[in-house]
């Protein structure tokens, strides 16, 4: 039987590995793989096959609207009448609104575009027999391993 399991690359993943030799699990049966985390920054405009969730135009679509109101409302007043004044306040509540979204997502969350929470680093897999699997999986939960899979 194959146990699979990912870890943080801490101190828990040398103790996990030094475990299951003291239960048994012979050195040569335990694989540690380590992963390349990503170094390159995650793509801020989205494409049409991959979406973070996060909108761009939000915040310009609202702000449009609200000023395109009050230049209606202004325009009656206006020369150029509440129709241009219209479309001028959409115009330019989306342009700031989108002036503001870009700089909060540019400068603000610079560093919070990486990947959130933990990240795997190490992959452990290990071969052993049936009658242990329950064992390794326990040591393996019990050093806290991210993730643990069986394949028999």
């Amino acid at each position: 039987m194959q146990i699979f399991s990912t870890f943080e690359n801490t101190i828990n993943l040398e103790l996990a590995i030094k475990t299951l030799e003291k239960h048994g699990v012979q050195q040569e049966s335990i694989f540690a793989v380590p992963l390349d985390n990503r170094q390159e920054d995650r793509r801020f405009f989205d494409t049409i096959s991959s979406a973070d969730g996060v909108s761009v135009v939000d915040i310009g679509m609202a702000l449009g609207t609200a000023f395109s109101v009050i230049g209606a409302s202004i325009g009656f007043e206006l020369a150029w009448g509440p129709i241009y004044w219209g479309l001028i306040g959409a115009f330019v509540g989306f342009m700031l609104g989108l002036a503001i979204r870009l700089y909060i997502e540019v400068v603000y969350k610079k560093k919070k575009r990486v990947l959130k929470g933990k990240h795997s680093e190490v992959i452990l897999i290990i071969d052993c027999p049936n009658s242990m699997s329950e064992l390794v999986e326990e040591i393996l939960w019990g050093h806290y391993a991210m993730g643990v899979a069986k394949i028999k």
